[in-house]
Order: C-alpha cells, then sequence, then structure tokens
C-alpha cells in the first residue's frame, strides 16, 4: 500500500480498540498500586516500584538509531514502535521505550514523536500534546531558578555575581527565535538590572538531562543543586546550591520525574518518559524508564535521536556510561528515498529510480554501521519500505552492507504494524541471541576535554581534526582546572550531515569541524560543545504546521499528523 493512501495518523489512532490502563500495566506484572492514572489511557508508574527492582534481572536492551536524516523523515520511533509490536507477535515480551515529544517541532515542521501510520503509541493526541505535563514541570523548574537568582542579584547580590557572567538563561517549549537573545530587567530599579539574556527550547534544559539521567528524588535532588548558573566577579563558579532552590525545583519535578506508561495501537506497553533532542542536547529517554522496561520486559526497544552520529554517540558515551547500560543490538533504519537524497538526487525526483545517486547515499548508511561497530556492538539495518521502492535498489543497499556482514531487513511496520516488522524482530533476536556483545566506550574518562571532542569528529563524523581559538581552547583547560575534565561530551550539531554543514550530505570527507563555544552541565554530569552554527532554541518554518492545526465542527483536532 502506499503511503498516500492511508488514512492520517490521527484517524488510525482514533479508530484503535485500547486497554484500559490498568490492564497495560498488568501486561508488565505492575499492581495497580503502583501507578498513579491519568485518566483511563495513561498512568505514571512510582518511583518506589522502579526503586524496588533494583535488583531484579534485565532483559535484552535493542538501541534504535539512523541515518542522518532528511526532509523526508526516515521513520525511526515508528521503526522502534513497529519492531516492539513485531517482537510480540513472534513471542518475546517486549516494551518499547521512547522519549516524550516536545511543543516545538509539533508545531514547527517535524511532526510529533508518537509513531505513525500502525506503528504508534496511544493516545498520539494526548502523546504529542502536553501528555502528564512533564514539560511544563521542567520549564517551571527551570525558569524558578532563573526568576530566583535575578532576586538575588536585585536584593543586594550577597554571593558577588557578576551579571555579565550569568550563564542560566531561561526555558520555554516551543521554537522561538526572538528568544534567543533578549535584554531583561528594563524599566527601572523595581525590574532589577538591565542584562543580556535569552531563552533556551526546554528539551535543550539541562533540567531536562538531569530528569531523565536520574534515579531517585535524591539523586534529582543531589544534581540540581549542582547546576552553574553565574560566575562571580572573581571568577568563581555558583551552583544552585547556592541559591537555596533546588529543593524547590526537585518538589515541581516529583511526579514529572515518575515514568510515563501508556500503550501501542496493538496493546502492548510504551514506556515514553523524558525528552532531549539529540541535536541539542543528549537525547535519549530516562534511565529509570530504560531500567523499568528492561526489568519487567524480555526485550527493550529504545531510540535515540536524529541519526546515530548524535542519539547513538550520546546514548552510548553518556547515558550509559553513567546509568551501567549494555545494548545487545542496535538498528539503524534508513529509506531508499533518504539514501538517495545523500546521493544528491532532488526532493521532487526522489520516486524515479536512480542507482547511481543511491549508490552514493549508501555510504552514509555504511559510515554509521562502522561506527556502531566502533563501540563494540552489532547492528540489523532496516529498510522501512516506501510503495515507490524497487527490488534493484534495496539489492543494491544488501550488496553495499553485505561485506560487513550485516543482515539488511524490509519493513512495513507503517502499512502493516507489528505483522510488518516480525521479520526484522527474528534478526533482532538472533542477533541478541547468538552474538556476543563487546561493547566499549569510545574514550576514557581520563582524556583531556580537547581530545575527547577530537575523537568524537574523527571517528564518528570522519572530520580531519577540530579547530576553535586560543580563548576557546583556554576555556576547555580552565573546565579542566575546575574538576571537570572527566565528564563526557555532549555535542551540538546539525542533525542533517556527519559535518557541521547541513548541506553537505552522504560520507564528507576531508573537513575540519569547527568549535564555536563549550559550557559545563555539572548536575547532567557532560561537557556541552556547541560546534559550527547550532543554536539551542530553533526557530520555526516559513509555514508551520500550527496553521493546519484546529477543531473541527465536531470539536475534534484536525491536522494533528
Amino acid at each position: 500500500m502506499g503511503k498516500r493512501e492511508m488514512p492520517p495518523d490521527i484517524e488510525i489512532a482514533r479508530r484503535a480498540v485500547l486497554l484500559p490502563i490498568e490492564e497495560v500495566a498488568r501486561k508488565l506484572g505492575i499492581d495497580q498500586a503502583h501507578i498513579e492514572p491519568y485518566g483511563k489511557l495513561k498512568a505514571k508508574v512510582s518511583v518506589e516500584y522502579c526503586r524496588s527492582l533494583e535488583h531484579a534481572p534485565a532483559g535484552k536492551l535493542v538501541l534504535v538509531s539512523s541515518i542522518n536524516p532528511t526532509p523526508l523523515g526516515e521513520g525511526k520511533t515508528t521503526t522502534a514502535v513497529g519492531l516492539g509490536d513485531g517482537l510480540n507477535r513472534i513471542g518475546k515480551q517486549a516494551t518499547v521505550c521512547l522519549r516524550e515529544p516536545s511543543l516545538g517541532p509539533c508545531f514547527g515542521m517535524k511532526g510529533g514523536a508518537a509513531g505513525g501510520g500502525y506503528a504508534q503509541v496511544v493516545p498520539m493526541e494526548d502523546v504529542n500534546l502536553h501528555f502528564t505535563g512533564d514539560m511544563h514541570a521542567i520549564g517551571t523548574a527551570h525558569n524558578l531558578l532563573a526568576a530566583v537568582l535575578d532576586n538575588h542579584i536585585h536584593q543586594g547580590n550577597r554571593l558577588d555575581i557578576d551579571p555579565r557572567r550569568v550563564v542560566w538563561k531561561r526555558a520555554v517549549d516551543m521554537n522561538d527565535r526572538a528568544l534567543r537573545n533578549i535584554v531583561i530587567g528594563l524599566g527601572g530599579p523595581g525590574n532589577s538590572f538591565p542584562r543580556e539574556s535569552g531563552f533556551d527550547i526546554t528539551v535543550a534544559s539541562e533540567v531536562m538531562a538531569i530528569l531523565c539521567l536520574s534515579e531517585s528524588l535524591e539523586e534529582l535532588r543531589d544534581r540540581l543543586s549542582k547546576i552553574i548558573v553565574a560566575y562571580t566577579r572573581s571568577r568563581k563558579a555558583v551552583p544552585a546550591a547556592h541559591l537555596n532552590v533546588h529543593g524547590a525545583m526537585a518538589v515541581l519535578l516529583r511526579h514529572a520525574l515518575m515514568p510515563n506508561l501508556v500503550q501501542t495501537l496493538e496493546n502492548n506497553p510504551a514506556i515514553v518518559h523524558g525528552g532531549p533532542f539529540a541535536n541539542i542536547a543528549h537525547g535519549c529517554n530516562s534511565v529509570m524508564a530504560t531500567k523499568l522496561a528492561m526489568r519487567l520486559s524480555e526485550y527493550t526497544v529504545t531510540e535515540a535521536g536524529f541519526g546515530a552520529d548524535l542519539g547513538a554517540e550520546k546514548f552510548l558515551n553518556i547515558k550509559c556510561r553513567q546509568a551501567g547500560l549494555r545494548p545487545d543490538v542496535v538498528v539503524l533504519v534508513a529509506t531508499v528515498r533518504a539514501l538517495k537524497s545523500h546521493g544528491g538526487v532532488e526532493l521532487k525526483e526522489l520516486r524515479r529510480p536512480d542507482m547511481a545517486a543511491l549508490d552514493r547515499g549508501v555510504e552514509n548508511l555504511k559510515k554509521h554501521l562502522e561506527n556502531i561497530r566502533l563501540f563494540g556492538l552489532p547492528g540489523v539495518v532496516a529498510i522501512n519500505t516506501f510503495s515507490t521502492d524497487t527490488p534493484e535498489e534495496v539489492a543494491l543497499v544488501r550488496d553495499k552492507c553485505d561485506h560487513l556482514g550485516v543482515e539488511v531487513v524490509q519493513t512495513d511496520h507503517w502499512a502493516r504494524g507489528g505483522e510488518g516488522a516480525e521479520a526484522l524482530a527474528g534478526a533482532v533476536v538472533k542477533v541478541a541471541e547468538t552474538t556476543r556483545s563487546d561493547f566499549r566506550f569510545l574514550y576514557p574518562n581520563q582524556r583531556r576535554l580537547w581530545d575527547k571532542v577530537r575523537t568524537i569528529a574523527q571517528e564518528i563524523y570522519g572530520a580531519n581534526d577540530i579547530v576553535g581559538d586560543k580563548r576557546l581552547r583556554a576555556r576547555f583547560r580552565r573546565l579542566e582546572r575546575e574538576g571537570y575534565g572527566d565528564l563526557p561530551i555532549c555535542m551540538a550539531k546539525t542533525q542533517y550531515s556527519l559535518s557541521t554543514d547541513p548541506g553537505l550530505k552522504g560520507r564528507p570527507r576531508n573537513f575540519d569541524l569547527p568549535i564555536r563555544d563549550v559550557r559545563v552541565s555539572a548536575g547532567a554530569g557532560f561537557v556541552v560543545v556547541l560546534a559550527g552554527d547550532i543554536m539551542t532554541m530553533p526557530g520555526l518554518p516559513r509555514v508551520p504546521s500550527a496553521e493546519s492545526i484546529d477543531f473541527d465542527e465536531k470539536g475534534q483536532t484536525v491536522g494533528l499528523f
């Protein structure tokens, strides 16, 4: 079935026969006493219950990633959901573990993050819009810290904070380029001191990262206390603990820390919790959600944002390092049309067969496969099928991946749900249960920060070297002197290319990676490095998706995918 013949995602979701959330919880062995329902179809799982499973044996962990994305969409989340349903169909008890959508892309251009077609998590309207309020709680906690910081300066500035060296911005869960750089405190002495500031999107907030990496309220509170908000006039770091507000922030986040339980269209459990972007943040769902799923399931299928050069690299180097996780297999998602795009074909021409362009574009997929091998992990390639794909094109992809010893599986979960992912599920099980994972990190903690960045740039992106001015290099050295040298790196760069130039498709070669800025996320436990022109506050496109979203005459939402 061609993609355009299908009903809209929202109509498919509305037609589904769903189980009460208590029944979904029972499928995982979770008693009703351990969940907090949010209506009939959503629930939060208590932190105490999650911690009670600390010593329970864990099932297999499958990471779903992809090639560098194109404007067409490769269907990574859809594949993760379809794979979860496919595993259940072949007799493996599986749980899907995903990130929460941000309102930014929902009303921008990317769309939601609940899957699509017949491979969705539901209720998709709720999941994509507000859900259980986690995003709002994270934004509120973030902005409470910002408000208390400015109030401290206004009320006498006992800590001698230098207003020119305040590094804690505000946050909002919306794409709004006009808020990237602002001036606050205007209007006279009663409104504090004027200074430059700005907004990040909530999914780039360190509070988001902290929530996703914390496994208890105590750890959450401790991590929040370590956030660096500013520097004094003598250049000493000011942590949130010095403002004595981290306890209140933890209270605001108490319910947000609880993982969210929903279901797929096929009534299989899905845990959707935490939502950092992978191009400007660490791109993984919460550790608590992943471990909960692993302790209750034979297989946990999770996904990391954007291409494997961003989401998978951060999942492996940051999340797995901090949480002690070891994936069993990585699924790399690609589409024939996206590979042709990486080979230089214009979007309007992608429906036509072009073997030469496909041959060039497959180099992007091969590079990501090679990168997975750097971590000692086995992989499977999932070709997300479109009606325009030809047997010859799929055969070329298979041939190009054959020498890497990787199985290539065609999937049709978008149109057929779990049934369309059974072959992929079988391949994943075969690899996970017969291939030994030799998982290792890309770099040791003890390596110099600058060298860690160079390692990522050279090994993962294929760059010749990294470049930055003397002042920037000095900032790296200062972070090491301040005790942050052993932290992993969280790279912020464009998702559209292995380089920092979104126009360089395929597998770029002979390029340097320009480093623009570096900052420490002490509470999250990593160092953020901004490369190229990447922004931590996206903007809206010329015609945002919000213009298509409305109510119909029956009061139902329309235009939401």
